[in-house]
């Protein structure tokens, strides 16, 4: 593990705001809104924002003042934020990002979880300050058997675990693979498949999964695409700033708890967005998609998780599997329901994030 800092070249921004003042962006249907995707008059205030009033160096000075450290592991680098806690027998905690997230979501959370935990953020191989892919394989449980090396690498052999998104099914799998080292594992998302026989349904979890069912039917494309054809794809959000804006901003409106102004400013936004722009992993973020489809069971835990496990159902997630369905998967132990927030809960409700956490840590 050796030091590392972010020092995004001046001419990688420089060639950023040339772009971004010659974007080319299409009409819109009066009206339409967000019916067929990102709203072009919001994308045009976004891209506005980011050419003449965004400043990623305040950001970069902000990621710098969190201790880093980078490695490689089986020859993929893999960075990771690094803040430990001043607090005796903190635990360490082992935090998981997703697509189109990165480290960036937990920047409000880092300081505050810091008061218990010794916070470890690595970006997913692939992902912003991890940088591109150059093999195949790496699907979500390689990358917790990767993870599993950094926590040693850092003298970390008993840890908490804690993920959304991908970062769900990454700390699912370590979960899994070492058994023995997690102390507990938190989930602000996560997936099960029906137990058989398949258990009855609340009337609640009958409208949770009619709510889902819908998302499949009209919210699924981006997955077919990113699982089949990343690389096509990713021609368009590599060279265009502008592309990339409209690609991911959708998915921050479309799983957010309140409505997008509410939920995220523009520069919280813009965040995320630069980091994948300017390390140039719009198309290896992409990748994971596509493995984890060649993957198949490979990729997913072998057996029933049975690390003492929390799930903390945010409102605005895109959906969750009845208990029934998640209990016969993991030992659940902890079933909360917070206020506010959405599949992004630490970057958009980050003192409930931190509160549950905290309590289900406490427990343990």
């Amino acid at each position: 593990m050796k030091p590392s800092t972010i020092k995004v070249p001046d001419e990688v921004l420089v060639d950023l705001r040339d772009r971004l003042a010659r974007a080319r962006l299409p009409n819109q249907i009066d009206g339409i809104g967000w019916d067929q995707g990102t709203d072009r008059d919001y994308l045009v205030g976004l891209l506005e924002h980011w050419r003449t009033t965004y400043d990623w160096r305040q950001t970069e000075a902000r990621l710098n003042a969190i201790p880093q450290l980078a490695t490689d592991v089986e020859g993929q680098h893999i960075h990771v934020l690094h803040a430990r806690s001043e607090r005796p027998g903190a635990i360490p905690l082992l935090l998981s990002h997703g697509w189109p997230g990165s480290v960036l979501e937990f920047l409000d959370v880092i300081g505050p979880l810091t008061e218990d935990f010794h916070v470890v953020a690595p970006s997913l191989p692939g992902f912003t300050f991890s940088g591109e892919t150059s093999q195949r394989g790496w699907h979500p449980r390689r990358i917790a058997g990767a993870f599993a090396e950094v926590m040693s690498r850092l003298g970390y052999e008993h840890y908490g675990l804690q993920g959304g998104d991908w970062g769900s099914l990454v700390s699912a799998n370590l979960a899994d693979l070492h058994p023995e080292r997690i102390i507990g594992l938190h989930l602000n998302m996560v997936t099960a498949a029906p137990p058989v026989p398949d258990a009855a349904l609340t009337e609640a979890e009958t409208q949770e999964r009619e709510r889902t069912r819908l998302w499949r039917r009209t919210g699924i494309g981006y997955q077919e695409i990113q699982g089949t054809r990343p690389q096509s794809l990713g021609y368009s959000l590599q060279d265009s700033p502008a592309g990339l804006a409209g690609w991911i901003v959708e998915k921050f409106r479309e799983w957010s708890h309140g409505s997008i102004a509410e939920a995220f400013t523009f520069d919280r936004l813009l965040d995320n967005i630069t980091a994948y722009w300017v390390t140039g992993t719009a198309t290896s973020s992409l990748r994971i998609y596509w493995e984890m489809r060649q993957a198949g069971r490979q990729a997913v835990p072998e057996r029933r998780v049975e690390v003492p496990t929390a799930i903390a159902m945010f409102p605005g997630e895109i959906g969750y599997p009845p208990r029934a369905w998640t209990e016969a998967a993991y030992n659940v132990v902890r079933w909360s329901s917070p206020s506010k927030g959405g599949h992004f809960a630490a970057m958009e409700a980050p003192a409930e994030f931190v509160d549950d956490v905290r309590s289900f840590f406490s427990t343990l």
